[in-house]
């Protein structure tokens, strides 16, 4: 496995650069599972994809009206060519939004145009401010059957003034994100870019059976908070054969956050990552938390690819989070150029309101990572655990780091952890034991979503 992964990177790219040509909706594509009833354009609704007159009012008016027609075969927006500016808006049940090639949404950087809403109640107040927080781009609550799709066209968050504001401690409410749906099942996500984010891009709350799949997530990698995707309090999550250059984590993984999650105790499971390609230079490939108060299991990276980020996959919580991390399967990484391998970090900060109950202490357990090979090394593994609450259950097979050139002569550091190791090089700290057989992953599959996506044409 190790030997390949240069082969693995140009097979990733390919696969990524497969993906965004949208060929999943070309224009022979017949009619198939999933296709809706009803179809209509944005223009229909007095839409002008102009890149400067608004139009808010016409994205409302055809949710609104295609919104009658659920029950009767679903119904289908097209947002055809052009630059269409609107302020945020939301989706409907039984229900496509479909972008052709050349579509772009462009977000209204008028923030008059983005109403207040109320914080989750798993994080009690807004993530970068106390009170309420700006509304999300596009958004949704108690949905099924929502499909976001096209011919890989653009939905632009268009966030620097929000990131100019956010650095100017302008800002006194919490930013918005590019999509969140809350309380929803049912959801695919796929053949679409998403650009410029105001804060973290696709955020599924409290969600169940959500795909993403063959998506592109762009942003500069000095943007503020720009998480690719973070499933939130979700259930059988399937991210796949996507692309994400992020500011922040590629993929996230929450479930509240301190007293707030604890209390409303809603955890993140049953999720599959698999052949995602990373840069995240300051960030993770994938993090499991810092929120994760309402606890973190049974999550599955298959065949992922990071270049030039920070760590690959990477726990962080703290005293005061509560909660769990646990049953963690990780096979197959290819990396290059990284700060450090492996991450986990138990004394991660920031409390929703400056405080945190000091015996909220989470549990770590179960953390399995086989079949990882990492070329351009800073260091091997930063391995912290909290004190009188240590990560158990670490396991470690087949793992080849290669250090660069100014690579630290100290590998690895860990405090307050325990586990097993296997056929790791650099031979990794005392604290991981030797083991005698690999690390477990589940022989069962995970079922998420549809066996197809939908092959829609409109």
């Amino acid at each position: 496995m190790a030997k390949k992964t240069i082969l693995q990177v140009v097979c990733a790219v390919a696969l990524v650069a497969l993906c965004a040509c949208g060929v999943a909706a070309s224009p022979s594509s017949p009619a198939g599972a999933g296709c809706r009833k009803h179809v209509a354009r944005i223009t229909e609704y007095g839409g002008v994809g102009d890149g400067r007159r608004s139009n808010t009012a016409a994205f409302a008016k055809a949710v609104a009206d295609l919104s009658l027609r659920a029950g009767d075969g679903g119904a289908a927006l097209v947002v055809p060519k052009g630059k269409w500016l609107t302020g945020p808006f939301n989706l409907t049940s039984h229900f496509t939004l479909f972008l052709d090639h050349g579509a772009e949404i462009l977000a209204s950087q008028n923030l008059e145009d983005w109403p207040l809403i109320a914080p989750l109640p798993s994080y009690g107040r807004g993530r970068d401010e106390p009170g309420p927080r700006y509304s999300n781009f596009i958004a949704g609550s108690n949905l099924t059957d929502v499909i976001i799709t096209g011919r890989n066209g653009t939905i632009n968050g268009q966030g620097q003034v929000w990131w100019d504001k956010f650095h100017a401690k302008e800002l006194t409410y919490t930013r918005g994100y590019l999509l969140e749906l809350l309380y929803s099942n049912n959801i695919i996500i796929s053949n679409v870019t998403f650009v410029d984010s105001p804060s973290w891009n696709l955020h599924p709350t409290y969600c169940t059976n959500v795909t993403i799949s063959g998506i592109t997530i762009l942003a500069p990698l000095n943007s503020p908070n720009t998480d690719g995707i973070d499933p939130d309090s979700s259930s059988h999550v399937k991210i796949e054969d996507s692309y994400i250059v992020s500011g922040d984590d590629c993929i996230a993984v929450k479930s509240g956050w301190d007293q707030y999650g604890i209390k409303f105790n809603m955890p993140s499971q049953h999720i599959l990552i698999r052949r995602l390609t990373c840069i995240s230079p300051t960030s993770a490939m994938i993090a499991l938390g810092s929120e994760m108060s309402g606890g973190i299991r049974d999550v599955r990276a298959v065949d992922n690819v990071a270049i030039d980020t920070e760590s690959a996959v990477r726990i962080k919580s703290g005293v005061g989070r509560g909660g769990y991390v646990k049953d963690v399967f990780v096979r197959g990484l290819s990396l290059h150029t990284m700060k450090w391998v492996f991450w986990m970090t138990g004394n991660y900060g920031q409390h929703p309101d400056n405080s945190s109950d000091p015996n909220a202490l989470p549990e770590v357990t179960g953390i399995n990572y086989s079949d990882v090979f990492a070329e351009n090394v800073t260091m091997a593994g930063r391995m912290e655990g909290i004190p009188n609450a240590p990560y158990t259950g670490i396991c470690m097979s087949n793992v080849t780091a290669q250090l660069a050139p100014d690579a630290k002569k100290l590998q690895w550091n860990c405090t307050d952890v325990k586990g097993v190791a296997s056929d790791v090089s650099p031979v990794p700290c005392p604290e991981l034991g030797a083991a005698g057989k690999p690390c477990a992953f589940p022989e069962e599959e995970l079922v998420i979503g549809p066996p197809e996506l939908p092959t829609c044409s409109y």
